[in-house]
């Protein structure tokens, strides 16, 4: 006999028995912290890669940073 996935999801799914848990207040801030830190990180990310993603898709030049190398 051959199981399919869906047998085993539709098993997962709807076998299911009750988990009588408690999930208290802090519970929600968690992942309510979670999730604004998981945005505010990508927004970092976002605004560190900004520029060279203009560059590569040709709608900013790119700038040549120069380093004062006084050699005597």
């Amino acid at each position: 006999m051959k199981v399919t996935k869906f047998t085993i999801v539709f098993v997962f799914l709807f076998c299911t028995t009750p988990a009588y848990a408690y999930l208290d207040p802090g519970t929600g801030s968690l992942f309510l912290q979670l999730l604004l830190g998981g945005v505010a990180g990508l927004i970092v990310i976002i605004k560190l890669y900004w520029h060279s993603f203009l560059v590569k898709i040709g709608l900013r030049k790119e700038t040549i940073l120069e380093h004062d190398t006084d050699q005597d």
